[in-house]
This record gives structure tokens, sequence and C-alpha cells, in this order.
């Protein structure tokens, strides 16, 4: 290969990063929930005609990026080529092919040049609703947390399949909200495929297959020259989180050898009979995104940088089979990045941030006129971040959504989508781990219905009995709380009820500290003090 292709192949390839980039932000821009227009909790990408990943936009979360690698393939599996036609669209939220819970939509569209099948892209993201109990992890099969749509055709040859449409509207609570968001993610990849076609005729492509290789080549062999100066061998490790009625433990064995890296989770709790279970197919998401973090963070993600990770797990909460409910996978699931990191700091001394929040401390609110008055209903979800664990050389990030990477909803867009004021959010002091370098902050929430109204939450919140812990001598973050303003205490998880005139108190988990507090420069300390990020010096 000569210097002047290898150069023409690098800008195809930055080319098509581009394009699904215009992918993701149509999506963004077209979006009905504002888990997708504000947050950001969406991934998009392009597959060549076998189904792996080429490139993935970077807007998006791990969570959803990862899990849509792999999902492509099930599609495939399922719906033979040729009954693909140009205008198709396909749709699933099955959990266990698509992205772990219900609530995440996923469209895969194929791409053809001519007759020919040149690719496909793909698109998932969270929908408000899709009926049942709600987003919560009181349902204790599937069955209860809502629609299930297998893997089937959305649109074939541009024809919205109009039965679809109808079973969505009679099943669930914000129907012109969610049908809105189906059309946004058609259209999402109907941008993508057309960019796609723009860019190969521009260039005189009649395929993606050299590009692929020469993507999957380069990657391939970055990864390994990153996995080549890391040491091998076998470390395990145990993280304990709350789970819902009863403390929850997990575990992983982390294998690190020249040719790729091996996860096996035996020795994890077994599944809960409450939604806080999690199919593979997430588990794996977050285990290679935690690896690449530490292996190889600078290379394009992609299914060659995948393919070097396998994943093993016997039946147990982190291998949760149908018919397990797994509404609140994202959980127990954001947990696994600080599980694979536990491990991977014996292998790297010094080279591991702390643990930190982990899992979104996300709400779906009900709202509703109290009996007997007008007002408005509304169903509201809002995600909100606790802060990350302090890194090597940097304290951590405060009210950061580490490992989900969502952005933080404004208060305004919020507040905009139904009768509720939030009426303070605001970084908690004291919340991070004291050590060399600080644990990243939490936050407070305040969150009341409006004058005559009262509403139901779901609260999918962790760390509140079990803190981040620090690295390397650090100290813990301060652990997390969930009260109304009148001092009752309230449960982690699970629908609950706040009523008229009173608010609901979060204090969100901070992330643990690293290294030595006695360590910590003087200056460092003053600037916390004059910040507000502590409330007195510490000894």
């Amino acid at each position: 290969m000569t210097a002047i292709t290898e150069i023409r192949l690098q800008v195809m390839w930055n080319r098509l990063i581009s394009v699904v980039e215009e992918q993701a932000m149509t999506l963004i821009r077209t979006a009905f929930s504002t888990s997708v227009r504000e947050a950001g909790d969406l991934s998009a990408g392009v597959y060549d005609p076998q189904g792996r990943m080429l490139a993935q936009a970077v807007t998006g979360t791990p969570g959803h990026v990862n899990t849509m690698a792999e999902a492509v393939g099930n599609f495939l599996a399922e719906i033979p080529r040729e009954d693909m036609f140009p205008g198709d669209t396909y749709v699933t939220n099955d959990p266990w092919k698509g992205t772990g819970h219900l609530h995440d939509i996923t469209m895969v569209s194929p791409s053809f040049l001519g007759d020919r099948l040149v690719g496909f892209f793909a698109c998932t993201a969270h929908v408000v609703d899709v009926g049942g109990r709600g987003f919560g992890a009181d349902g204790k099969s599937v069955y209860e947390e809502g629609i299930q749509i297998p893997i089937m055709k959305f649109a074939e040859k541009g024809q919205v399949n109009s039965t679809l449409i109808r079973l969505l509207r009679a099943n669930v609570r914000e129907p012109n909200q969610v049908v809105g968001d189906f059309y946004s993610l058609a259209a999402c990849n109907d941008v993508g495929h057309r960019r796609l076609i723009d860019m190969m005729q521009e260039i005189g492509l009649d395929s993606l297959d050299t590009l692929a290789e020469f993507i999957f080549t380069r990657t391939r062999t970055a990864m390994l020259e990153r996995l080549a100066t890391l040491p091998s061998g076998t470390w395990s490790s145990t993280l304990t989180t709350d789970g819902y009625d009863a403390p929850v433990t997990l575990a992983s064995t982390v294998s690190l050898r020249p040719d790729g890296v091996h996860v096996d989770f035996t020795g994890t709790d077994a599944p809960s009979r409450w939604g806080i279970n999690v199919p593979l197919i997430y588990t794996k998401a977050y285990a290679s995104y935690a690896l690449k973090c530490v292996v190889a963070p600078d290379i394009p993600n992609n299914w060659a940088s995948l393919d070097l990770v396998t994943i093993a797990s016997p039946e147990n909460i982190l291998n949760a089979q149908r018919p397990a409910p797994v509404s609140l996978r994202h959980v127990i699931g954001h947990m696994v990045p600080d599980l694979i990191l536990n491990a991977l700091a014996q292998a790297l001394p010094g080279q591991i941030l702390a643990q930190g929040a982990g899992a979104l401390w996300n709400l779906h609110i009900s709202a509703r006129p109290v009996a007997g008055t007008q007002g408005r209903k509304a169903e509201i979800l809002m995600f909100n971040s606790g802060g990350m664990g302090a890194r090597p050389g940097l304290d951590g990030l405060g009210a950061t959504a580490f490992p989900s990477g969502v952005m933080t909803m404004p208060v305004e867009a919020t507040e905009q989508t139904g009768p509720i004021v939030v009426w303070r959010k605001e970084l908690r002091p004291d919340s991070g781990g004291d050590g060399q370098y600080r644990g990243g902050l939490g936050q407070r929430i305040e969150i009341a219905p409006m004058p005559g109204h009262e509403f139901d939450f779901s609260a999918m919140f962790d760390r509140v009995n079990h803190a981040a812990e620090g690295r390397d001598g650090g100290s813990p973050g301060a652990p997390g709380g969930v009260a109304l303003d009148d001092g009752t205490r309230l449960k982690p998880k699970g629908w609950q009820h706040v009523p008229a005139g009173r608010r609901l108190m979060l204090t969100l988990p901070g992330g643990g500290g690293f290294g030595d507090p006695a360590q910590r420069a003087p200056a460092a300390r003053a600037d916390d003090l004059s910040k507000g990020y502590v409330t007195a010096p510490k000894d």
C-alpha cells in the first residue's frame, strides 16, 4: 500500500466519522424526549455488510454504543438478506438482543448503493415511556416492564408500519413523544445513509470493503501494540453495592494477555427478584469500555477493538436470563467499570482512578394535579450525576456522569416538561473523598410539585449504603441520601410519593480520593476552601 493510498484511506475514515456525527446530531435536533435532546442519551454508528461496526459517533454512551455493536448482528440473524430493501428500517427494544432494557429503542437501516448493500446504519435512544410499571425497579419480570418489540420492520421500502404505531400509541403514557422519537431514530439513520452515499459517489467507491479492511487492520494492530506493553497475568476483584433490598456483590477476574483481554464474572451474586438485573450484552458493553479506558483510550472504538475483549459469566445478576426484570440494568451495569478497574489497579498500581458515584441518579416523575383540582399531568425523566473518583495526578470531576457520559439536563428544560419546580441543584460540599487528589463532588437537588400538584417518582439511586472507595490511601466519597424536606427518609430504589407542599431532597454521592491525604498540596486545600468545595480546613 502506497503512502498516498494510506492517506486517502485515513481521510475516508475521518469522513466516515463525520457522517456518523451528523447522524447523531440529527437525532438530537429532532428528538422529542429531553433525555435524548438535552442529555445525549443515544448512540449512532455505521456498519459493514457483515454487521461489523466501522465507526461510532462521539456523541453517545458506552452502554448504547457497545451494545449496539453486538445488536446489529442480532438483527442480521433474524432478517435475511433477501428480505432487505432500500427504504427499510428495522427496530427492537428486546433487552437481550438490543441494549439491555425496554426503554432503549434500537433501529437498524440497510444502506444501498443502487441495488448493492454496502452497509448499515444503527442508532439507539432512551424514550420517556414504554408502558407497564414505568421506568423503575419494581417489576418482577420483563413482562411487567412495558411493551416488548421483537426485531421487526419499522418501515419497508419507505412505508412505515402503521400497525406498530397503533400498538405503541395504545401501550405508552406519552404516545406523541414516543412515536415522535421513533420517527427521529428513523430519520437519523436516513441522514447517515444519504451522507454515506454522497461520500462514496464523490470518491468513486462502489463498496466499503477496502476501507473496512484498513480500519480493522490499523485498529487491531494498534490495540495489540498497547496490550504488549501491559503486564500479563490474572487479577480478581469484588465490589459491593446497595442492591434493592439487600446488598449485591459483584466479582470479576481479569486476564491480560498480549493477544487480548478476558473477563469472567464468576462469583457475582445471583439474579435479583427486582428490576436491577443486567443482560450480558450490557455487562459486556461497560466491561469493554473500562478496559479500553486503560488500554487504549485514544484508539477509535470499532469492531476490531471490541473483538479483542472476551467476556464469560454464569447466570447471575450480570448475566440475567429472560424473563428477569431488567428495567434498571444501568444501576448495576454502571458499577462494572469500577469492578474492572479494581482488578486493573493491582496490575497497574498507581495508575487507576478511584471509585466514583458510578450509576446515574435518574428519577422518573409521574406528576398530576391533586384530586379535585385542575392541572397538568406529565411524565418527566431527569438525569443527575454524582462525583467521579480522583485520578492519578488530578482531582475527580464533580457532578459528572462516569461511566455513562451523558450530559447534565438543564433545569429549565426539565421544568418545561411538567408541573415541577427544581428549587436547588448545586455541588455538594465535603462530598468528595480526601486524598492527595480529591474525589469529585456530588450534588444537592431539591424538587417539588407545582402548587396544586403532587407526584410519584421512581428512585434509581445507588451508593447510599456503600460509598465510593478511595484508591491508594484516599478516603471514600460521601454516600448519597434520599428524603423529604420534613426529614422523612425514603428508599434509594422504587416508586414513592411526594405530596403537595413537600420537597424531594437528594444528596448525591461523591467520588473517592486518590493517594495519602497528608500529601495534598496546601495550595489545593486552600483552593478547595475558597471555592466552597469543603466547608472546613482538613487537619
